[in-house]
């Protein structure tokens, strides 16, 4: 197979190992990386790169940032560069057909679920949230759809009990970034046919919010456990001990659920092995916790210096 000239469209930092596996490959020729615009981040809201835009500059690779991408000046230049397919991972926007149509083999993108299964913003998230046993990545030909396009092909990982979203998405990102190595050069020999999505199994994950961090301690603890892995690193599930002049956040990193029975939201138990919660149904063990403006403890060394008694009670 000759070199392709491929465009790569990434921004997130799940995007920079499927970057990094195309440059280093032989196979391929990356002409250009598209990725977002620099976002102001941090208290100065200093203008900050995208992980794929350090990536790329580091690899002295072309950077193109539009801040829509069917801006026609956008879409003039990657005519100009004729590639023959564009390679998408967490782009973070929706492709014109203007796009879809340009390179000769079309444009594959790299989605962290077994779809149509967790079509959308979060799939990660949600496959931990959901207590699934495992997810895995595809590679999809892409359509004018929200990730509705013919499958290609997909590999599966299990969800282990001690992942978390942070885990997981190293995992699949890696995952990713090898199934699309595999996949390009027999999609553009023709031995690959695609397969459109069944109709049956769509789901949708959306994109997550900082209030669905809030802990709702009425919920069974294997729920709120997965709450926990899921939402890390961001927003982190977080509940409030009662405080003056107002309720002090305390975010959860690493809790267990156990069998254990008391009121919801009631502390049942607090010392050097965990602070126990009571949930509606079982409990939690509250491993790793932070209060609002602290650093990360675990329970032992928060309890030094914020103790926490039996019958208090979370909300």
């Amino acid at each position: 197979m000759n070199s392709l000239r491929i465009i790569f469209m990434g921004t997130a930092e799940l995007s920079c190992d499927s970057l990094r596996a195309l440059i280093e490959s032989p196979d391929c020729q990356v002409v250009a990386v598209v990725t977002q615009p620099d976002r102001p981040k941090g208290r100065a809201l200093k203008l900050q790169p995208s992980p794929v835009k350090t990536l790329a500059v580091q690899a002295k690779l072309p950077v193109l940032q539009p801040e829509r991408a069917r801006d026609e000046a956008f879409l003039g230049t990657l005519g100009d560069l004729q590639p023959d397919l564009i390679a998408v991972a967490a782009y973070g926007q929706i492709l014109p057909q203007s796009i879809l149509d340009l390179p000769r083999f079309g444009c594959l993108n790299v989605h962290t679920s077994l779809l149509p299964k967790y079509r959308g913003a979060a799939p990660i998230q949600w496959a931990i949230l959901n207590g699934d046993p495992e997810t895995g990545v595809t590679i999809m030909k892409m359509d004018a759809g929200l990730d509705t396009g013919a499958i290609l092909s997909q590999a599966k990982t299990p969800i282990h009990p001690e992942d978390n979203a942070e885990t997981l998405h190293d995992r699949l990102a890696r995952l990713g970034a090898e199934l699309l190595l595999k996949t390009i050069p027999e999609y553009v020999a023709g031995r690959i046919p695609s397969q459109a999505q069944p109709a049956e199994g769509v789901s949708y994950a959306s994109k997550i919010k900082k209030q669905d961090g809030h802990i709702d301690w009425t919920q069974p603890a294997r729920i709120i456990w997965n709450r926990v892995r899921g939402l890390v690193p961001w927003p982190g599930a977080f509940s409030y001990l009662p405080g003056q002049p107002h309720p002090h956040l305390l975010k959860i990193w690493q809790a267990e659920a156990i069998e254990r029975s008391g009121s919801a939201g009631e502390i049942l138990q607090a010392d050097k092995t965990g602070i126990v919660v009571g949930c509606g149904c079982e409990a939690l063990r509250i491993l790793t916790l932070q209060r609002e403006g602290g650093r990360r403890l675990s329970a032992q060394e928060f309890l030094a210096g914020h103790p926490l008694m039996p019958g208090q009670k979370l909300g």
